[in-house]
Protein backbone atom coordinates (compact mmCIF):
# COMPACT_ATOMS: atom_id res chain seq x y z
CA UNK A 1 0.00 0.00 0.00
CA UNK A 2 2.78 1.97 0.89
CA UNK A 3 4.32 1.46 -1.92
CA UNK A 4 1.29 2.40 -4.38
CA UNK A 5 1.23 5.78 -2.46
CA UNK A 6 5.03 6.47 -3.63
CA UNK A 7 4.29 5.43 -6.95
CA UNK A 8 1.14 7.96 -7.38
CA UNK A 9 3.02 10.50 -5.55
CA UNK A 10 6.31 10.62 -8.10
CA UNK A 11 3.45 9.89 -10.82
CA UNK A 12 1.72 13.25 -9.73
CA UNK A 13 4.50 15.54 -9.24
CA UNK A 14 6.18 14.25 -12.89
CA UNK A 15 2.61 15.03 -14.17
CA UNK A 16 2.39 18.40 -12.47
CA UNK A 17 6.28 19.30 -13.69
CA UNK A 18 5.41 18.32 -17.18
CA UNK A 19 2.18 20.23 -16.71
CA UNK A 20 4.50 23.49 -15.35
CA UNK A 21 7.05 23.18 -18.09
CA UNK A 22 4.04 22.91 -20.67
CA UNK A 23 2.83 26.04 -19.20
CA UNK A 24 6.29 28.08 -18.63
CA UNK A 25 6.99 27.00 -22.75
CA UNK A 26 3.37 28.02 -23.39
CA UNK A 27 3.80 31.56 -21.56
CA UNK A 28 7.40 31.47 -23.04
CA UNK A 29 6.11 31.03 -26.82
CA UNK A 30 3.25 33.84 -26.19
CA UNK A 31 5.39 36.52 -24.94
CA UNK A 32 8.12 35.90 -27.80
CA UNK A 33 5.96 35.83 -30.38
CA UNK A 34 5.99 38.49 -32.89
CA UNK A 35 2.96 41.21 -33.56
CA UNK A 36 1.08 40.50 -36.69
CA UNK A 37 1.42 43.77 -38.02
CA UNK A 38 2.75 45.18 -41.50
CA UNK A 39 3.21 48.94 -41.09
CA UNK A 40 3.31 51.13 -37.93
CA UNK A 41 0.79 51.27 -36.08
CA UNK A 42 -0.39 53.16 -32.49
CA UNK A 43 -2.25 50.84 -29.64
CA UNK A 44 -4.42 53.32 -27.67
CA UNK A 45 -4.99 52.45 -24.14
CA UNK A 46 -7.73 54.67 -22.58
CA UNK A 47 -8.38 55.56 -19.00
CA UNK A 48 -8.98 52.63 -16.55
CA UNK A 49 -8.21 49.88 -19.22
CA UNK A 50 -6.79 46.90 -17.69
CA UNK A 51 -3.96 44.02 -19.41
CA UNK A 52 -6.39 41.68 -19.47
CA UNK A 53 -8.82 43.63 -21.47
CA UNK A 54 -5.75 44.59 -24.04
CA UNK A 55 -4.79 41.36 -24.25
CA UNK A 56 -8.06 40.47 -25.49
CA UNK A 57 -8.89 43.38 -27.82
CA UNK A 58 -5.24 42.72 -29.25
CA UNK A 59 -6.08 39.57 -29.81
CA UNK A 60 -9.85 39.81 -31.84
CA UNK A 61 -7.75 42.27 -33.47
CA UNK A 62 -5.66 39.71 -35.06
CA UNK A 63 -2.21 41.22 -33.89
CA UNK A 64 -1.15 38.61 -31.35
CA UNK A 65 -2.49 35.05 -29.94
CA UNK A 66 -2.87 33.31 -26.70
CA UNK A 67 -3.86 36.27 -24.83
CA UNK A 68 -4.91 33.52 -21.56
CA UNK A 69 -1.05 32.95 -21.38
CA UNK A 70 -0.06 36.58 -21.57
CA UNK A 71 -2.73 37.20 -19.06
CA UNK A 72 -1.91 34.39 -16.58
CA UNK A 73 1.93 35.56 -16.91
CA UNK A 74 0.86 39.34 -15.74
CA UNK A 75 -1.26 38.35 -13.03
CA UNK A 76 1.88 36.29 -11.46
CA UNK A 77 4.64 37.97 -12.40
CA UNK A 78 3.11 41.95 -13.16
CA UNK A 79 -0.27 42.15 -10.70
CA UNK A 80 1.17 45.08 -9.38
CA UNK A 81 2.76 46.62 -12.39
CA UNK A 82 0.00 50.06 -13.77
CA UNK A 83 -0.64 49.97 -17.46
CA UNK A 84 -0.69 53.75 -17.96
CA UNK A 85 -3.45 55.28 -20.21
CA UNK A 86 -2.01 56.85 -23.45
CA UNK A 87 -0.67 55.53 -27.01
CA UNK A 88 2.08 52.77 -27.33
CA UNK A 89 4.51 52.80 -30.97
CA UNK A 90 4.32 49.43 -32.20
CA UNK A 91 6.08 48.05 -35.14
CA UNK A 92 6.97 45.40 -37.20
CA UNK A 93 9.14 42.44 -35.70
CA UNK A 94 8.32 43.98 -32.05
CA UNK A 95 7.60 40.86 -30.05
CA UNK A 96 4.73 40.65 -27.23
CA UNK A 97 7.67 40.74 -24.47
CA UNK A 98 8.97 44.01 -26.18
CA UNK A 99 5.27 45.54 -26.15
CA UNK A 100 5.11 44.68 -22.15
CA UNK A 101 8.30 46.01 -22.09
CA UNK A 102 7.16 49.74 -23.12
CA UNK A 103 3.71 49.02 -20.87
CA UNK A 104 6.64 49.01 -18.13
CA UNK A 105 8.18 51.91 -18.74
CA UNK A 106 5.29 53.94 -19.34
CA UNK A 107 6.72 54.87 -22.20
CA UNK A 108 4.00 56.17 -24.40
CA UNK A 109 4.00 57.96 -27.63
CA UNK A 110 4.11 61.87 -26.75
CA UNK A 111 2.86 64.58 -28.75
CA UNK A 112 3.62 68.87 -28.12
CA UNK A 113 1.98 72.50 -27.80
CA UNK A 114 3.80 75.08 -28.11
CA UNK A 115 1.81 78.14 -26.29
CA UNK A 116 4.04 81.66 -28.32
CA UNK A 117 5.13 84.68 -26.15
CA UNK A 118 3.12 87.51 -26.78
CA UNK A 119 -0.34 85.55 -27.46
CA UNK A 120 -3.32 86.57 -24.84
CA UNK A 121 -5.55 83.89 -23.65
CA UNK A 122 -8.27 83.73 -26.31
CA UNK A 123 -5.06 82.77 -28.65
CA UNK A 124 -4.03 79.98 -25.89
CA UNK A 125 -7.72 78.35 -25.96
CA UNK A 126 -7.98 78.33 -29.48
CA UNK A 127 -4.94 76.53 -29.46
CA UNK A 128 -5.90 74.05 -27.08
CA UNK A 129 -9.33 73.85 -28.93
CA UNK A 130 -7.78 73.15 -31.91
CA UNK A 131 -5.37 70.18 -30.93
CA UNK A 132 -7.30 67.07 -31.62
CA UNK A 133 -4.67 64.96 -29.32
CA UNK A 134 -5.45 66.79 -26.20
CA UNK A 135 -9.14 65.71 -24.67
CA UNK A 136 -11.22 68.55 -24.80
CA UNK A 137 -12.97 69.63 -21.55
CA UNK A 138 -13.38 73.23 -21.83
CA UNK A 139 -15.36 74.06 -24.70
CA UNK A 140 -18.21 76.49 -23.84
CA UNK A 141 -16.90 77.74 -20.42
CA UNK A 142 -16.16 81.10 -19.68
CA UNK A 143 -12.82 82.07 -18.92
CA UNK A 144 -13.87 82.72 -15.28
CA UNK A 145 -15.21 78.90 -15.25
CA UNK A 146 -12.34 78.17 -16.86
CA UNK A 147 -9.80 79.53 -14.12
CA UNK A 148 -12.37 77.52 -11.33
CA UNK A 149 -11.96 74.60 -13.14
CA UNK A 150 -7.68 75.04 -12.86
CA UNK A 151 -8.78 75.60 -9.12
CA UNK A 152 -7.74 79.45 -8.77
CA UNK A 153 -11.02 80.77 -8.26
CA UNK A 154 -11.15 84.83 -8.99
CA UNK A 155 -8.10 85.26 -10.50
CA UNK A 156 -8.20 86.86 -13.83
CA UNK A 157 -6.08 84.34 -16.63
CA UNK A 158 -4.67 87.00 -18.80
CA UNK A 159 -0.84 86.93 -18.40
CA UNK A 160 -1.15 83.64 -16.08
CA UNK A 161 0.78 80.92 -18.27
CA UNK A 162 4.22 80.36 -19.02
CA UNK A 163 5.12 80.33 -23.48
CA UNK A 164 6.95 77.29 -23.45
CA UNK A 165 6.72 74.23 -25.63
CA UNK A 166 4.67 71.30 -22.92
CA UNK A 167 5.03 67.47 -24.12
CA UNK A 168 1.72 65.34 -23.27
CA UNK A 169 -0.04 62.15 -24.31
CA UNK A 170 -3.22 61.35 -25.46
CA UNK A 171 -6.00 60.90 -22.93
CA UNK A 172 -4.04 64.45 -21.06
CA UNK A 173 -6.92 66.97 -21.38
CA UNK A 174 -6.50 70.94 -21.77
CA UNK A 175 -6.91 71.66 -18.03
CA UNK A 176 -4.09 69.36 -17.44
CA UNK A 177 -1.22 71.37 -20.09
CA UNK A 178 -3.07 75.01 -18.85
CA UNK A 179 -2.05 73.80 -15.04
CA UNK A 180 1.84 72.64 -16.00
CA UNK A 181 1.49 76.28 -17.37
CA UNK A 182 0.34 78.01 -14.79
CA UNK A 183 2.51 76.26 -12.01
CA UNK A 184 5.75 77.32 -14.32
CA UNK A 185 4.82 80.54 -15.01
CA UNK A 186 4.47 80.99 -11.13
CA UNK A 187 7.69 78.57 -10.63
CA UNK A 188 9.54 81.78 -13.30
CA UNK A 189 8.10 84.77 -12.02
CA UNK A 190 8.94 83.80 -7.99
CA UNK A 191 12.75 82.98 -9.28
CA UNK A 192 13.03 85.93 -11.14
CA UNK A 193 11.39 88.11 -8.29
CA UNK A 194 13.67 86.54 -5.71
CA UNK A 195 16.52 87.53 -8.13
CA UNK A 196 15.41 91.16 -9.07
CA UNK A 197 17.04 94.43 -8.21
CA UNK A 198 17.31 96.10 -5.13
CA UNK A 199 15.48 99.32 -6.51
CA UNK A 200 12.86 98.34 -8.45
CA UNK A 201 9.26 99.72 -7.60
CA UNK A 202 6.90 96.46 -6.96
CA UNK A 203 5.07 95.65 -4.31
CA UNK A 204 4.11 91.99 -5.65
CA UNK A 205 5.14 90.23 -8.27
CA UNK A 206 1.87 90.40 -10.06
CA UNK A 207 3.14 94.37 -10.29
CA UNK A 208 6.19 92.97 -12.55
CA UNK A 209 3.90 90.33 -14.40
CA UNK A 210 2.38 93.43 -15.41
CA UNK A 211 5.25 95.92 -16.75
CA UNK A 212 7.09 92.21 -18.44
CA UNK A 213 3.64 91.85 -20.85
CA UNK A 214 4.14 96.05 -21.69
CA UNK A 215 7.72 94.99 -22.61
CA UNK A 216 6.98 91.69 -24.31
CA UNK A 217 4.05 93.57 -26.59
CA UNK A 218 6.64 96.51 -27.67
CA UNK A 219 9.54 94.34 -28.52
CA UNK A 220 10.61 90.91 -29.99
CA UNK A 221 14.66 91.95 -29.73
CA UNK A 222 16.04 90.43 -27.12
CA UNK A 223 18.87 93.12 -25.98
CA UNK A 224 15.77 95.84 -25.95
CA UNK A 225 13.93 94.57 -23.65
CA UNK A 226 15.49 95.99 -20.15
CA UNK A 227 15.71 99.10 -22.18
CA UNK A 228 12.06 99.27 -23.08
CA UNK A 229 11.37 98.87 -18.89
CA UNK A 230 13.67 101.52 -17.95
CA UNK A 231 11.80 104.34 -19.99
CA UNK A 232 8.91 102.52 -18.91
CA UNK A 233 10.16 102.52 -15.27
CA UNK A 234 11.66 106.29 -15.58
CA UNK A 235 7.87 107.71 -17.10
CA UNK A 236 6.01 105.78 -14.05
CA UNK A 237 8.30 107.59 -11.47
CA UNK A 238 8.51 110.85 -12.86
CA UNK A 239 4.57 110.76 -13.13
CA UNK A 240 4.11 110.51 -16.81
CA UNK A 241 1.71 108.43 -18.47
CA UNK A 242 3.07 104.92 -20.07
CA UNK A 243 0.63 105.80 -23.61
CA UNK A 244 2.06 102.08 -24.55
CA UNK A 245 -0.40 101.17 -27.75
CA UNK A 246 -0.49 97.33 -26.67
CA UNK A 247 -3.03 98.35 -23.69
CA UNK A 248 -4.92 100.53 -26.32
CA UNK A 249 -5.00 97.57 -28.31
CA UNK A 250 -5.77 95.01 -25.60
CA UNK A 251 -8.69 97.40 -23.71
CA UNK A 252 -10.27 97.42 -27.66
CA UNK A 253 -10.60 94.28 -27.80
CA UNK A 254 -12.96 92.40 -30.81
CA UNK A 255 -13.37 95.94 -31.52
CA UNK A 256 -9.70 96.06 -32.81
CA UNK A 257 -9.24 95.52 -36.62
CA UNK A 258 -5.50 96.36 -37.39
CA UNK A 259 -5.94 100.05 -37.21
CA UNK A 260 -5.45 102.41 -34.02
CA UNK A 261 -7.08 105.80 -34.75
CA UNK A 262 -6.39 108.97 -32.17
CA UNK A 263 -9.88 108.39 -31.39
CA UNK A 264 -9.35 105.21 -29.74
CA UNK A 265 -6.35 106.59 -27.80
CA UNK A 266 -8.81 109.29 -25.95
CA UNK A 267 -11.09 106.30 -25.67
CA UNK A 268 -11.76 105.73 -21.74
CA UNK A 269 -11.04 101.69 -21.00
CA UNK A 270 -8.79 100.57 -18.06
CA UNK A 271 -6.63 99.60 -20.06
CA UNK A 272 -5.80 102.88 -22.02
CA UNK A 273 -2.40 103.90 -20.86
CA UNK A 274 -2.90 107.20 -22.68
CA UNK A 275 -5.63 108.12 -20.15
CA UNK A 276 -4.68 106.54 -16.97
CA UNK A 277 -1.88 106.67 -14.88
CA UNK A 278 0.59 104.07 -13.49
CA UNK A 279 -0.46 100.26 -14.92
CA UNK A 280 -3.14 98.59 -16.35
CA UNK A 281 -4.85 96.37 -14.16
CA UNK A 282 -3.81 93.38 -15.27
CA UNK A 283 -1.16 91.87 -17.50
CA UNK A 284 -1.81 91.80 -21.71
CA UNK A 285 0.05 89.24 -22.83
CA UNK A 286 1.87 86.11 -21.79
CA UNK A 287 5.46 86.68 -21.17
CA UNK A 288 8.88 84.78 -21.44
CA UNK A 289 11.43 84.40 -18.87
CA UNK A 290 13.49 87.49 -20.51
CA UNK A 291 10.55 89.69 -20.58
CA UNK A 292 10.11 88.98 -16.81
CA UNK A 293 13.70 89.24 -16.14
CA UNK A 294 13.67 93.01 -17.80
CA UNK A 295 10.77 94.44 -15.87
CA UNK A 296 12.67 93.17 -12.68
CA UNK A 297 16.15 94.47 -13.53
CA UNK A 298 15.69 97.23 -15.83
CA UNK A 299 18.36 99.10 -17.49
CA UNK A 300 19.70 102.28 -16.08
CA UNK A 301 19.45 105.55 -18.32
CA UNK A 302 18.15 108.56 -19.11
CA UNK A 303 15.83 107.75 -22.06
CA UNK A 304 12.17 108.78 -22.21
CA UNK A 305 10.93 108.07 -25.09
CA UNK A 306 11.39 105.32 -28.03
CA UNK A 307 10.22 104.87 -31.38
CA UNK A 308 10.28 101.95 -33.62
CA UNK A 309 13.26 102.07 -36.86
CA UNK A 310 10.89 100.01 -38.87
CA UNK A 311 12.96 96.38 -38.55
CA UNK A 312 11.78 95.74 -35.32
CA UNK A 313 14.50 97.49 -33.43
CA UNK A 314 13.85 101.12 -31.44
CA UNK A 315 15.75 104.56 -31.45
CA UNK A 316 15.45 105.37 -27.65
CA UNK A 317 15.79 109.41 -26.63
CA UNK A 318 16.34 111.19 -23.63
CA UNK A 319 14.52 114.53 -24.13
CA UNK A 320 11.49 115.61 -26.59
CA UNK A 321 13.33 116.91 -29.47
CA UNK A 322 15.32 114.06 -29.93
CA UNK A 323 12.38 112.26 -29.85
CA UNK A 324 10.17 114.34 -32.38
CA UNK A 325 13.14 114.20 -34.53
CA UNK A 326 13.26 110.22 -34.40
CA UNK A 327 9.24 110.18 -35.44
CA UNK A 328 9.91 112.76 -38.51
CA UNK A 329 12.50 109.90 -39.97
CA UNK A 330 10.90 106.57 -38.64
CA UNK A 331 7.38 107.23 -38.54
CA UNK A 332 6.82 110.48 -40.77
CA UNK A 333 8.63 109.03 -43.32
CA UNK A 334 8.32 105.14 -43.29
CA UNK A 335 9.36 102.81 -45.92
CA UNK A 336 7.04 100.18 -47.80
CA UNK A 337 8.95 97.46 -45.75
CA UNK A 338 8.28 99.37 -42.46
CA UNK A 339 7.75 96.68 -39.37
CA UNK A 340 7.37 97.41 -35.67
CA UNK A 341 8.45 94.69 -34.88
CA UNK A 342 10.58 92.32 -36.14
CA UNK A 343 10.02 89.76 -39.02
CA UNK A 344 8.17 86.29 -37.88
CA UNK A 345 10.42 83.35 -37.91
CA UNK A 346 9.35 80.13 -38.54
CA UNK A 347 8.59 79.37 -35.79
CA UNK A 348 -0.85 108.22 -9.51
CA UNK A 349 2.15 110.39 -10.02
CA UNK A 350 4.76 109.84 -7.25
CA UNK A 351 7.80 111.91 -6.11
CA UNK A 352 9.59 108.76 -4.76
CA UNK A 353 12.11 106.66 -7.12
CA UNK A 354 11.10 103.91 -4.17
CA UNK A 355 6.95 104.02 -4.41
CA UNK A 356 5.62 101.26 -5.34
CA UNK A 357 3.86 101.41 -9.16
CA UNK A 358 0.10 101.77 -8.81
CA UNK A 359 -1.77 98.73 -10.54
CA UNK A 360 -5.29 97.91 -10.17
CA UNK A 361 -5.93 94.37 -7.64
CA UNK A 362 -6.04 91.63 -10.36
CA UNK A 363 -8.66 90.40 -8.35
CA UNK A 364 -11.12 93.17 -9.01
CA UNK A 365 -13.97 92.63 -12.26
CA UNK A 366 -12.63 94.76 -15.34
CA UNK A 367 -16.26 96.50 -16.05
CA UNK A 368 -16.00 97.48 -12.31
CA UNK A 369 -12.24 98.99 -11.80
CA UNK A 370 -12.70 102.80 -11.83
CA UNK A 371 -10.58 104.82 -14.82
CA UNK A 372 -7.79 107.08 -13.51
CA UNK A 373 -7.93 110.86 -14.41
CA UNK A 374 -5.45 111.50 -17.09
CA UNK A 375 -2.35 113.58 -15.20
CA UNK A 376 -2.17 117.41 -15.67
CA UNK A 377 -1.96 118.71 -19.47
CA UNK A 378 1.17 120.85 -17.99
CA UNK A 379 2.85 117.59 -17.88
CA UNK A 380 5.38 117.05 -20.50
CA UNK A 381 3.49 115.73 -23.32
CA UNK A 382 4.74 112.53 -24.74
CA UNK A 383 4.28 113.22 -28.10
CA UNK A 384 4.47 116.21 -30.30
CA UNK A 385 1.23 117.79 -30.13
CA UNK A 386 -0.44 117.73 -33.86
CA UNK A 387 -3.22 119.48 -35.12
CA UNK A 388 -6.51 118.08 -34.42
CA UNK A 389 -7.36 115.08 -37.03
CA UNK A 390 -10.12 113.40 -38.22
CA UNK A 391 -11.93 110.55 -35.37
CA UNK A 392 -10.61 108.17 -37.46
CA UNK A 393 -7.32 108.75 -38.59
CA UNK A 394 -4.36 106.47 -37.96
CA UNK A 395 -2.71 106.99 -34.43
CA UNK A 396 0.89 107.35 -33.98
CA UNK A 397 3.60 104.94 -33.42
CA UNK A 398 3.55 104.11 -29.78
CA UNK A 399 6.60 106.34 -29.11
CA UNK A 400 6.97 105.99 -25.44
Amino acid sequence: MRRKFLLLLETGLVLAGLLAGACAWKIDSALEQPLNIAQEELLEVPKGTTPNRTFLRLEADGVIKDAFWLRVYWRFNLAGQPLHSGEYRMVPGMTVNGLIDLWKRGEMVQYSLTLVEGWNFHQVRAALAKDEKLEQTLNGLSDSQVMDKLGHNGIFPEGRFFPDTYRFVRGMTDVDLLKKAYDRLDEVLLKEWNQRAADVPYTEPYQALIMASLVEKETGVPQERRQIAGVFVRRMEMGMLLQTDPTVIYGLGDRYNGKLTRAHLKEPTPYNTYMIAGLPPTPIAMVGREAIHAALNPADGNSLYFVARGDGSHVFSDDLDAHNNAVREFQINRRADYRSSPAPTVTPQTEDAQAPIPAASPDTAIEDMPLVAPQDSAQEPAQEPAPAPEADAPAPQSPQ
